[in-house]
């Protein structure tokens, strides 16, 4: 069972903390995924949906943004003791549904080439890759790491 709530400012700890064990993974990429306040900021253009478990433990969250009629989501993150159990899947319903309430017609995601285990979750979600473009890293890249985003997309 997970709850979906949309994110307050005091979240912000939590959500990156998070997402940081969740994008632990992607060791291509020097230092950390976020921090609180790159978190706030990122409320400013959008939002982060909750899941909390039935102890009422925050154990996912998907950030969330509209953009006229498309929605996108990003920082999908699962805290990594509760992964394999269908809550990507679940927040990622939440995060259409989110969308889909505010008008959007489509939704999107950009993966990185360096993931490239989330092209078949995403396809089976119903997402089809609709481009690839440059990537803009927030974090630097490992000096010996090539990457490029592949832009996903899925009509609402």
């Amino acid at each position: 069972m997970l709850r979906v709530r949309v994110a307050s400012d005091a979240d912000a700890e939590t959500i990156a903390s998070i997402t940081n064990a969740a994008f632990a993974i992607e060791t291509f990429l020097e230092g950390m995924c976020t921090d609180a306040a790159r978190v706030a900021d990122m409320m400013r253009l959008g939002g982060f949906l909750l899941g909390i478990d039935r102890n009422e433990r925050l154990v996912a969250s998907v950030y969330v943004e509209t953009r006229g009629a498309r929605g996108y989501f990003g920082m999908l993150a699962v805290d990594p003791m509760y992964q394999g159990k269908g809550f990507g899947a679940r927040m990622v319903r939440a995060a259409e549904d989110h969308c889909r309430g505010r008008g959007c017609k489509a939704m999107d995601i950009t993966v990185l080439s360096l993931r490239p285990e989330l092209l078949p979750f995403y396809h089976r979600l119903g997402y089809e890759e609709s481009r690839q473009g440059d990537f803009h890293p927030s974090r630097p890249l490992k000096s010996d790491a090539s990457c490029y985003s592949i832009l996903m997309s899925k009509n609402l």
